[in-house]
Order: C-alpha cells, then structure tokens, then sequence
C-alpha cells in the first residue's frame, strides 16, 4: 500500500507543489488562489465523512480505493486543459479521489498493522508514501528546467507513474485483497457488530486538531510567496524544489513520530501543534531564507499529521466505526484548511502587518493545545 501511495504521490503532489505558481502564471489572486487549494482540501477531506459511512456499511474498501486512485489521473489532463475553469475542476477530482480512497486505504493499513502497532504501520506508510511526493515535484522541477517553463509537457509526462500506480494496486490487491476482507469480518463479528457511538474524547481531539490546522500556514501560500520571490527573475522551476523540501522533512518525521508515538500515546501530538506557529513566523520575517525555513518547519508538522494524527484516531476508535471516524476527522481537516486558506489568504492580499499573521496563529494555537490536553485525558488502548 505504501509503493501504491508513492507512485500517486509521484502524480499529484507534482501538481500540488506546482499549482499556486500554475494558477498565479494563469492570473489569479492570492485570495482566489488559497480559496482554491483551501477549498481542495475541504472538499479532499470533508468528502471523506459520506465516503468512510459508506465504506463501513458496504464493506467495499477495495471498491473506494480503486475508484479513488483513478481520480489522479486528472493531473496529467491539466497539461492538456484549455481553460482556468477547468484547470480547477481537475485540481478538486483530484482532491475528491483523495475523498474516496483515503478512509478505506487507511482501515486496511490499520487492519494489516495489527501486529505491529499503528503508530509505526502509519509512520511506515507516510515515509515511503513521501518517497514518491519527493521524487515527483524534484522531476517536475527538471522538467520544467528542461522545458523553459513548459507547464504543459510536465504535467503531461505525469501519466506514465499514474500507469505504474494502477498495476501496482491491481498486484496489491491480489496479494492481500482477500486476507484484509476476511480480517475485517472477524473483528466486526469478534465486537458483536455492535455499533458503538463516537466517544467525547475523539470529540475533543477532532477540536484540537481543527484549531491546529485553522492556524497552521498552508503550504500552497508558502509556495506562492516562493513564486512571488522568483517569477520576476524567471526561476519559477525552482518552486517545485521548495515543495521537495517539505516532503524531504515529511519523511524521517513520520517514522521517528510514529514510533514514539506508540511508546507515549497523544502526548507527541504537542509537539507539532507548538511547531505549527513557526511557518507564519519565518514567511513573516525572511525573504526567500524565510520561504525555505516556513517549508522545513511545514514539513515537520506534516510529517506527525500524516502519521500519528491519523493513528490516534484507531487508538480513539473501534473497528466498526474506523471508517466513518476517519471520515470524521479528515472533515474537520478540510474545515480548517479551507478556512486558513481564506483567512491568510486574504491577510496577504490586503497587505495587513505581519503581526496580525502571527497574533492570530499564536491565540488559535494557544487554544488548540489547551483543547489537546483535554483529549489527552483519555488512556488509549
């Protein structure tokens, strides 16, 4: 599942370390341009409540991961789309497939992982998963070297890994397809299928997690500050790089918080929400020196909230209702993401001082800790 996930990762972070540039070259606002990543990652994330309820009712795991990996397939259809409308209609397929497969990709990792602990499976996963998100916008960036600029044979190269992702999911799936169904029925059946409702503490780490990424810079506004930096001197095939940055950090993170993750429960979750302050910090006060500390400093809160943000919710939940948790959680992701995506993005059009930026991150940060230790309360299992 993790090779499956880094040939993917080769396609679409590709495209999302490159579409703030894209949609800025195609003369959007910084306004316009957060709203549409934010709103990626809303629809990316929230869509996930209804597909997750689905996929515990259906058991069809298999069905939504199939259905949701194809969806890739719209980055390379960028390098052939005529228009900005529909060069941000395949922008949010792309996050919608993300909708599709994710809660059911992550209750087979969380079943195949039992042995093993969630923790490190998770970290696993993302670190091998970041491998692919770290060799795709560094080849994007040599293209785009290559090709003086030329966005449009980039993101047309990008269908020959989406064709390795698909044989190798078909090979995944006959591998362990049967053994994963076959698990999942035994401890559905072993909990009586007795449908337990979601506890007060995953509530409260829901919250937390919702004001953490509400204050938490997104990436795609560091990238446009990036482009900002370097359009008028034409190296715009260097902001692909910024974004490999972030995946570089991404990885030996995932793994290192995934196993200490499993030693000491939620309390390393503080760790990345006191980090999340940081990025608006260093965008604030440097010029491209800053752009480059916001993407390591990013890299490392991705890095926990890829892995043990989502392994805490199979520690918080039962397996009968981990699909609809997941789906849960991820919503409220796609809420605070949206939304941070406004809110900074308007603070950089209007020109506010960079102190409104960092007042605001510190007080919603202050409160999402607060929130956390609240949630912490709860002896996981």
């Amino acid at each position: 599942m993790g090779i499956v996930s880094m040939l993917g990762d080769i396609v679409y972070e590709s495209g999302r370390g490159i579409t703030p540039d894209y949609l800025s070259f195609l003369g959007l606002s910084a306004l316009t341009i957060g709203l549409v990543s934010g709103f990626g990652e809303f629809l990316g994330y929230a869509a996930r409540l209804v597909t997750g309820k689905l996929a515990d009712k259906s058991r069809a795991y298999w069905f939504f991961i199939f259905l949701g990996y194809g969806c890739i397939l719209a980055i390379p259809l960028v390098g052939v789309s005529t228009s900005v409308e529909l060069v941000i209609a395949l922008i949010l397929t792309e996050r919608l497939g993300k909708a599709l497969r994710s809660p059911s990709r992550d209750t087979v990792v969380s079943v195949i992982s039992k042995s093993v602990g969630a923790g490190k499976a998770f970290g696993l996963h993302e670190a091998i998963d970041q491998i692919g998100a770290i060799i795709g916008p560094a080849l994007f960036g040599v293209i785009l070297l290559l090709t003086a600029n030329n966005y449009s044979i980039a993101f047309e190269l990008l269908i020959i890994p989406f064709i390795l992702m698909i044989i190798a999911l078909i090979f995944t799936y006959k591998k362990i397809g049967k053994k994963v169904d076959k698990n999942i029925e035994v401890e559905i059946k072993a909990a009586n299928d007795k449908k337990t409702p979601l506890n007060r503490h995953f509530w409260l780490y829901c919250s937390a997690v919702f004001l953490n990424t509400l204050g938490l810079l997104p990436v795609a506004l560091i990238l446009l500050r990036g482009s900002m930096i370097l359009q008028p001197i034409g190296a715009q095939w260097i902001i692909p790089f910024l974004y490999v940055i972030v995946q570089v950090v991404d990885v030996p993170m995932a793994l290192v918080s995934g196993h200490l993750f499993d030693k000491i429960g939620l309390k390393i979750l503080l760790l990345p929400f006191a980090l999340s302050l940081l990025p608006v910090l260093a965008i604030a006060y440097g010029g491209l020196a800053g752009v480059i500390a916001a993407c390591v400093l990013f890299g490392l809160v991705l890095g926990m909230q890829e892995s043990i943000y989502r392994a805490a919710v199979s520690n918080l939940v039962s397996l009968n209702q981990r699909g609809t948790a997941y789906g849960v959680f991820n919503t409220v992701l796609g809420v605070g993401t949206l939304a941070s995506g406004a809110i900074f993005g308007f603070l950089m059009d209007s020109g506010y001082s960079v102190l409104i930026w960092i007042g605001f991150s510190a007080v919603i940060q202050i409160v999402a800790l607060l929130m956390l230790q609240k949630a912490r309360n709860c002896p996981l299992t």
